[in-house]
């Protein structure tokens, strides 16, 4: 690889979040308010998605649960792809597709927010979820490629970056994470969550 391959990578990641932000900052707050209203009564966050999506979601639910920025109470946010025992049972006994319905719906309660991840949009077991999440009264949220596949259409908020490139859509998708969890420490900030002591982080 060269010097220009590289800044054509990068150049070409950093347009699509500009692209991003043009089209989907108002869907973006919109999900923010949804976090954090749900934060704020008690509700629990879940993360969920395949492969890398997986990995995002776990990488998450830890900025919830541990902390982004501000020292405060730990957060109840849970990705559903962590627990081996509890995936492979339900992929042994029901099939892969139920992994993350069969949790949200032992989980899940009215007021919940389900985030699911996947690039296509068109995940069987996302889709699955997300519409046992919705039967079940949780808030639903999409990271989508740029078609949004089926979730479009079976969710509350779909955020499709605008690209059809896996590698340009997750390094997004962990963008706009990062802004919801930036959204919630300043909600934290402000007093909106009552849940604790906010201070400045010592990272």
């Amino acid at each position: 690889m060269t010097p220009e391959t590289v800044s054509a990578v990068l150049q070409d990641s950093a347009n699509i979040k500009m692209q991003l932000a043009r089209e989907q900052a108002g869907t973006i707050v919109a999900v923010i308010e949804a976090v954090v209203a749900a934060l704020a009564d008690g509700r629990t966050i879940f993360f969920f998605g395949n492969g890398g999506s997986a990995a995002d979601s776990q990488h998450l639910a830890a900025e919830m649960v541990g902390r982004f920025t501000l020292e405060r109470r730990a957060l109840p946010a849970i990705a559903l792809t962590t627990d081996t025992s509890i995936l492979t049972s339900i992929g042994n006994d029901y099939g892969f597709e139920r992994i993350f319905i069969r949790q949200l719906q032992g989980l899940g309660r009215p007021g919940d927010v389900a985030v699911g991840l996947s690039t296509s949009g068109n995940s069987p077991n996302v889709l699955l979820a997300m519409e046992a999440a919705r039967e079940q009264g949780l808030v639903t949220v999409a990271l989508t490629g740029q078609s949004g596949g089926k979730l479009a259409e079976r969710v509350h908020f779909c955020l499709r970056v605008p690209s059809n490139d896996t590698a340009r859509i997750q390094e997004s998708h962990i963008t706009i994470g990062h802004l919801i969890c930036q959204g919630v420490d300043e909600a934290l900030a402000a007093g909106l969550i009552p849940i604790g002591t906010v201070t400045g982080s010592s990272a």
